[in-house]
């Protein structure tokens, strides 16, 4: 089926473009894209007033399959995915079984595969079971197809091990190290951020330098094996100050921010209490100003959402018990589009560099560009739609985020994966509510 977008802005930093161009899709991939293009055997949507981007990546996602389907599945995240105008996502391997196999790679992508809403890449263990005591099968994870390795919420402590699995790794053409940084430490029995609020609270709390001590290890040991590291959900100002300094002596690290970090401060727990308890942990007003500040330049290279679902009984238990993490893949582009581009904090097409190009450059994948055949995974926006944040309308089963009733103005509405349609106004297709 031949699909012609016509009359939309094409944003799409890959090719520096940004006009008004028509589009047209052909047998999955993108066919051509011209100031007008003649295509009357194509179905033809009118996007005057639109915005048409290269699909959305998300590097950092939760999808609980297997193991922990009540609090999210592959097919409610990948569809939550899709309706956050999202068409690509990479899942982290905390499952149970964790993803330390080939066999568990085939399930998450069989898994997505049968789904259809949006296209998953598994991300792989770097140590068996998670358990940071040995090396997970490294070459048979690779020759799988795996390019992401990760431990992601349980970091390898043991540096001699991490060292060791970096060097194994290293030779692997296109391998790139996720890093949750944190210094286990420093952050046990923590609940929120050490600052003011914390102490107000008496509350035990996580030191910022829980954080960028282990970013410092994590840079050394990667940059010594001779390994692309790419920093998880920065949060503090220091681990800025280290990215800076590794980038600046050309070691090959990069980094990702999420919306929660740049938008919410550890205040938010006196306001949404669980419901704002993340990992690492929301941190200060100036912590904020200079994630900002480092994604505007470039120093921050992606947005991912860091998506976590979790069922509402577990967040409503209190902070004391309640898991870390909120639903983010339906709340991310409404509230990057609100709270940086509208306020001239971002450019846009910055954020689709940071949110679409980057992360396909990273991971090595054909998507991240509209250029005539390349997949056909596209974003479409409505810059002037405007509403609130109502978790009741999300795809997710996981309903908890601190950004409820948060005012928006710019919203996907309609997400394109390999020429298919999956989502249009909000509605996914080929899910009954």
């Amino acid at each position: 089926m031949k699909i012609c977008l016509k009359g939309g802005r094409v944003v799409d930093p890959a090719q520096l473009l940004d006009g008004q161009y028509d589009l047209l899709i052909e047998d999955g991939r993108v066919a051509a894209i011209a100031p007008q293009i003649a295509a009357d055997s194509a179905r033809i949507i009118d996007l005057t007033g639109r915005v048409v981007l290269p699909g959305f990546i998300d590097l950092h996602v939760h999808l609980r399959e297997p193991g922990f389907e009540g609090k999210e599945t592959i097919a409610s995240g990948t569809a939550a995915a899709a309706a956050g105008g999202i068409t690509a996502v990479a899942a982290m391997p905390n499952t149970e079984p964790p993803i330390d196999t080939p066999a568990m790679v085939r399930f998450v992508e069989e898994k997505a595969a049968q789904a259809g809403f949006c296209r998953v890449y598994p991300v792989g263990t770097l140590s068996r079971r998670r358990g940071g005591g040995e090396p997970a099968e490294l070459d048979s994870l690779y020759r799988a197809g795996v390019r992401a390795f990760s431990d992601d919420g349980s970091p390898v402590a043991d540096s001699r091990l991490f060292r060791k699995i970096l060097r194994q790794l290293a030779p692997c053409p296109g391998v790139v190290v996720i890093a949750h940084s944190e210094e286990l430490s420093l952050s046990a029995g923590g609940l929120l951020h050490e600052g003011a609020v914390s102490k107000k609270l008496g509350l035990p709390a996580v030191p910022a330098v829980a954080e960028t001590v282990a970013v410092a290890r994590d840079i050394l040991l990667a940059a010594t094996a001779g390994v692309r590291l790419h920093l998880a959900h920065l949060s503090t100002a220091g681990s800025v100050e280290l990215l800076a300094w590794a980038k600046g002596r050309g070691f090959p690290v990069t980094a990702e921010v999420t919306p929660h970090h740049l938008f919410l401060t550890d205040e938010e727990i006196l306001r949404s209490g669980a419901q704002a308890k993340v990992n690492p942990p929301l941190r200060t007003a100036e912590d904020c100003r200079v994630l900002i500040e480092a994604l505007r330049t470039g120093l921050i290279d992606i947005i991912a959402t860091d998506h976590a679902p979790h069922q509402a009984a577990e967040k409503a238990a209190g902070l004391e018990t309640a898991p870390c993490g909120i639903a983010g893949l339906e709340t991310a582009v409404p509230l990057l589009l609100t709270g940086l581009v509208n306020r001239g904090k971002l450019a846009l097409a910055d954020l689709v560099r940071a949110f679409s190009c980057r992360p396909a450059e990273l991971l090595g994948l054909k998507g991240g560009t509209l250029r005539p055949g390349s997949p056909a995974d596209l974003t479409v926006l409505d810059l002037e739609a405007a509403g609130t944040i109502d978790p009741k309308k999300f795809y997710s089963l996981a309903r908890q985020t601190p950004f409820a009733g948060w005012p928006y103005r710019g919203r996907p509405v309609m997400t394109i994966v390999g020429g298919r349609i999956i989502m249009e106004q909000g509605v996914v297709h080929g899910i009954e509510r």
